[in-house]
């Protein structure tokens, strides 16, 4: 079952058309990282996803049920806006309690849930800081919290690890990892290594449509291509006898071998690596498909 999906939408701003025709299918359960260059319409679609903004043409539907409704989504649909802003006079507690009642939690529930979401993002100390008082990172910590806050079906992250240090965007990007399989949720940034090790699929936007989607694997290729890096050219014809059926490439200094079937991709690694020990090649790295970014730039080239 999808958790969302988009056929055809377009968002103008005047004469600037935002979304042109977006489409895409999110398979409920994963973690989706939602890539584009500034200005390609990942902060309006998250919007149109939270129903936040009207859209003029097309179709959304989350979890089978249509567009967002707040009868019949509340508390199943949570936002995090890249630019959060939250009340600068408010307790950190006494407003994250409040987002809790909004999810559809119990008072009691609420204080809980408040209280241990600000031990999970290292501000339990600070929960009776207003928010004026936050530096931005503690402000992006917080406003994780709010987003994770009860139990969403939906999550929608915009840059959420952007201006934390680097121990706590780690510990960030273990709790939304945990939410795969519990929820669906789409997280954009620019740092594509980031989104690559923490996410299972992807959507990579330009000028409002979509490019590429799917899973990570089949989008870098992880399924089906090795790159191995090598210390020295290995005897090409000598592989290519051996691992009749893949293509293989040399670009100093990285051999890339092409599989035409996935079922077999561990097979060919197992000959491969096999045959350039016996070249004594000098393998230095292997990498399952290309990295996030390669295929990022790939898709900016096209």
């Amino acid at each position: 079952m999808n958790a969302i999906a988009m056929a055809g939408v377009v968002k103008s701003y005047g004469s600037k058309r935002a979304l042109d025709g977006l489409s895409f299918d999110i398979p409920k359960g994963v973690v989706c990282a939602v890539i584009g260059p500034n200005g390609s319409g990942k902060t309006t679609t998250f919007g149109i996803l939270a129903g936040l903004l009207r859209y003029e043409a097309g179709s959304v539907s989350l979890f089978g049920e249509g567009a967002f409704d707040a009868r019949r989504h509340a508390g199943r649909v949570s936002l995090m806006p890249q630019d959060s802003a939250p009340s600068p006079h408010t307790k950190l507690v006494e407003l994250l309690r409040y987002y809790g009642t909004l999810q559809g939690l119990s008072a009691a529930e609420a204080s809980r849930e408040a209280s241990a979401w600000l031990e999970r993002v290292q501000l339990g100390d600070r929960a009776s800081a207003r928010i004026g008082q936050l530096s931005h990172g503690m402000r992006r910590r917080f406003s994780v919290a709010q987003a994770l806050l009860g139990k969403p079906e939906l999550i929608l992250l915009d840059e959420p690890t952007s201006g934390l240090d680097p121990e706590v965007a780690v510990e960030i990007r273990q709790l939304i990892a945990e939410q795969r399989g519990r929820a669906t949720v789409l997280v954009s940034s620019h740092v594509l290594s980031e989104l690559e090790e923490l996410c299972d699929h992807a959507v990579i936007l330009q000028a409002g449509r979509v490019v590429r989607h799917g899973s990570m694997a089949s989008i870098t290729r992880a399924n089906t291509l090795v790159r191995v890096t090598l210390a020295r050219a290995p005897e090409l014809e000598a592989l290519r006898a051996a691992l009749a059926g893949a293509t293989l490439s040399w670009q100093a200094p990285h051999l890339l071998v092409q599989s035409a079937d996935t079922s077999t991709v561990q097979a060919m690694n197992a000959v491969l690596l096999r045959a350039l020990l016996d070249q004594g090649a000098g393998i230095l790295e292997v990498q399952a498909g290309e990295s996030l970014e390669a295929t990022y730039l790939a898709t900016r080239r096209a």
